[in-house]
This record gives C-alpha cells, structure tokens and sequence, in this order.
C-alpha cells in the first residue's frame, strides 16, 4: 500500500470536542487556586506590620500555604487513585471552603495562628485540586498535544492571580488603617524625603511599634479593623467555592481511569525512577520557591528600596502578572516550534539575568527587572510537569503528579529563607553597599539555575529517545 501523505495527516486537536465540557469546568479550578495564591501573596507584609512581627514570622504565611500541599499531595493521589478525579475535585472544593471560612474566627480573636491554621487547611483543598485537575488534563485527549493542553488550561490560573492581585491592591491594601498611619509619618517628617528608603521604612517600623505600647487600645482597635478588611476576600471565595462545588456535584465528567488493583509501590517507582521524573520533581521545588519569592517580597522591595505605599508596590506586582499571563499564551503558541525542555532551559536563562538585573540595578530600572522575570516565569510549572509526566499512564500519573504537587513545598521553605536574609545585614561586594531585601534575590537566582540545567538535559534525553525509537 502506498504511505499516508503526512500533509494530509489531520494534526490532534489539543481539547477533543468530546472533552470540551470537562475541560473548560476543570480549567475554572485553575483559576481558583491562583486567586487563593495571590490573595495571600500581599498578606506576608500586612501581617508583618499589624501583627509586629519580623520578616521572617511573617512568611509563616506561607509557610503554613504552601506547606499544606507538601503534608496533603501524596494522601490525595492516594484517594483520588482509588477514586475519581472528581471525587478528588469536590474534596479539594470542601476543604477549599473550609480553610478560607476558618479566617473569620482569626479575625474575632485576632489570631495570627488561627490565621496560619486557616491557610494550612485551604491548600489541603488545593493539594486535591492540583493532584486532580493537572493530570485529568493531561488526559483528555492525545498525549501528543498534553503538555500544549496543559499549558493551555494553565494560562487560566494567572487570570485568577490576577484577580487575588486586584482585590489585594483595591480593596485589602489601601484600606487597612496601619497603611494610612505609614502615609500620616511621611506626611509628619518632611525630612523624610531626603533620606533613603530603607532608612525611612525603619523609622516608621519604629513609629508603629512604639504606638502599638502608647496608645494599646487605639492600636487594638487598628489590629482588629485591619484584619476585618484581610477577612472579607475569603469569606466571598468560599462562597464561590461551594457554588462551584455544587456544579461539579451535578456534572457528569468522562472517567479517564480508576485503580481497582492495590498499588505495586516498587513497580511503581521502578517506573517513576528516571531522570525526567526525579528531576522534575527538584526543578518544580525551584520554581515554586522563585515563584513566591518574587511575587511575596516585590512588595518589601518597592517598600523598601523604591518608597513605594504598599498598594502602590502591589501594582506593579499586578503589572508582573499581566506580563505573567500575556507570556503564558505566547509561549504555548511558542510550544508549536520549540521542544518544552529546549524553552524552558532559555526562558531560564532569561529569569536568571533580569534576577541579577534586580539585585545589582537601582531605582525603578531595578524593580522593572524583577517584574520582568514574570515573563520567563510563565511557561515553567507546567512545561516542567508536562515534562515529568511524559509517557506515564493516567493512574501511574496520579501518583506521579502527587510528588509534583509535594514539590510546591519550594513555596513554603525558600520565602522563610528570604524573610530572613531581609531581616539580616546587607553586603558590601565590590565596594559597594547592598541592602538586604537586594541581597536575598540572590535565592531565586540560584533557582533559575536549577531550572536552566534540568530543561536542557530533559530535552537532550527526549531527543535522543526519539532518535532510538
């Protein structure tokens, strides 16, 4: 028989028009996990600030985020295995729910841990979220076009970021009661404008702390006003979240595979135990670390090193997720021409000299450099899980998404190292001065790294694979 003209070979269509339902409702799931991210994001400074805390007890915040998805990533590919991907989703929905309803009994009793008990038990709902709804998408269609698809379905979460964001900078931001008492200290020292920014962000540190011990009921009553404003989003995405529950509750999703069989561990892992994978693994904790470490302290840094109000620094940080999502549907359009591993290893290239570009550049030149990283950002989280995925049966990939998702535990570790390097002494290099809040960008630096190394030698395998077969 003559050979198929390969020109005449329709191409997979990335979303089958069978799967279109389940994919445009799963797709809303990523948009509901970048709001509760970026919501919170800002939250590390407020609570710094109206609880009189140090930077690196305020990362708590995130320490508690994302460190809910290291403790519940594995247990829920465990149940979602035995399950459904839907029963997976509705739990994560509930628990969702659940977290963010617990700040409103944070704010009665004006708890920082409660607050922190809150945030944990939300991302065990966005742990089954993640766990489910990544590698069901992988699945709705041919594995030719998954890592398309999915960044496709990804390029919705900066859309929800995008309105955590909003809502952080429009509503929380300007309207808690310690931002006006910052803007009536610069308005009190006019001799303020001379002097760094740094400098004058310590003595208005000081201001606060020292009205906190004069004025203890003005000061509680700040507290308690302030965290009635941190409350409110997440009372209303609760809401949002149980709606949506109740239409995955009611939908009928097609079942891309349950396990009946009792799991093989070490088959399992034989088949997970490959550079692809593992390595995945280790380049997702990166990004995921240099991921919330720019978007967390773009406000210390517009603060701090700009004189920046904080809402003012959240702006821009909204700048750095309209970049951030613009990006994402240029490079999956970029996917078309580029092998994933080959872009990933550029686009890191590419994070690494605008990082550098935000620790050694001053002035607002400096603070473009680290909203332009938000660029090269876009394509990372789901190139490198499409990558780790690659040629996993969708139940195996249950399993393997789970150590995908524990791998966000990046977020909750390397903000506290940051915090603390901010909280420390600057460096002096080459004779010159670097403040601190400069200096621990030095950490997502290092991250880039990692992921340069891991996207060229994950393309170097796959291509010599390809050759073989």
């Amino acid at each position: 028989m003559p050979s198929e003209n390969p020109s005449l070979v329709s191409k997979p269509k990335v979303v089958p028009t069978q799967y279109l339902y389940a994919f445009v409702l799963v797709t809303t799931l990523f948009a509901l996990w970048g709001f509760a991210n970026d919501v919170t994001n800002p939250l590390v400074r407020a609570f710094k600030e109206i609880f009189l805390i140090s930077n690196a007890q305020s990362s708590l915040v995130q320490w508690a985020f994302y460190g809910g998805y290291a403790t519940m990533a594995i247990p829920a590919a465990l149940v979602i295995r035995k399950v459904s991907y839907k029963s997976g989703i509705i739990i994560g929905l509930g628990l969702y729910a659940g977290g963010a309803l617990l700040t409103l009994p944070a704010s009665q009793y004006m708890s920082f841990n409660i607050f922190l008990i809150g945030f944990y038990v939300l991302t065990f709902g966005l742990a089954f979220l993640e766990t489910s709804a990544n590698p069901y998408v992988l699945a709705l269609g041919d594995p030719k076009t998954a890592t398309q698809r999915l960044n496709l379905a990804q390029s919705f979460n900066p859309m929800g970021s995008l309105t955590g964001m909003v809502v952080a900078s429009a509503f929380v931001l300007p309207s808690l009661e310690v931002a006006k008492f910052r803007e009536a200290e610069r308005a009190a020292h006019p001799e303020y404008a001379e002097m760094l920014p740094s400098v004058v962000d310590g003595h208005i540190n000081a201001a606060l702390e020292q009205f906190a011990v004069d004025k203890v009921a003005e000061h509680q009553a700040m507290v308690s006003h302030d965290l009635g404003v941190v409350t409110t989003p997440y009372l209303v995405i609760a809401v949002v979240v149980l709606l949506i529950l109740a239409v995955f509750a009611v939908s009928k999703l097609p079942d891309m595979g349950v396990e009946e069989e009792k799991i093989k561990l070490g088959a399992l892992l034989k088949r997970l135990c490959h550079f692809r994978y593992l390595g995945g693994v280790v380049a997702q904790t990166f990004y995921v670390g240099a991921q919330i470490m720019c978007w967390t302290f773009i406000i210390h840094y517009g603060m701090t090193l700009i004189g920046l109000s904080a809402s003012e620094a959240q702006n821009y940080n909204i700048v750095a997720m309209v970049i951030f999502l613009s990006s994402r549907f240029v490079c999956t359009f970029l996917l078309k021409y580029l092998r994933p591993g080959l872009l990933l290893g550029i686009l890191s290239i590419g994070g690494m000299l605008l990082t550098a570009g935000a620790i050694w550049l001053t002035g607002m030149t400096g603070l473009y450099c680290l909203i332009g990283v938000s660029a090269c950002m876009s394509l990372m989280f789901p190139t490198i899980y499409g990558i780790a995925l690659d040629g996993l049966t969708p139940n195996d990939a249950k399993l393997g998404s789970a150590g995908l998702i524990f791998a966000i535990v990046g977020g909750a570790f390397m903000p506290r190292m940051q915090g603390a390097m901010i909280d420390g002494d600057g460096w002096e290099f080459g004779g010159r001065m670097l403040e601190s809040v400069r200096v621990s960008f030095v950490l997502p630096l290092l991250c880039f790294v990692v992921i340069a190394i891991y996207g060229f030698l994950a393309q170097r395998e796959m291509s010599l694979k390809a050759r073989e077969n």
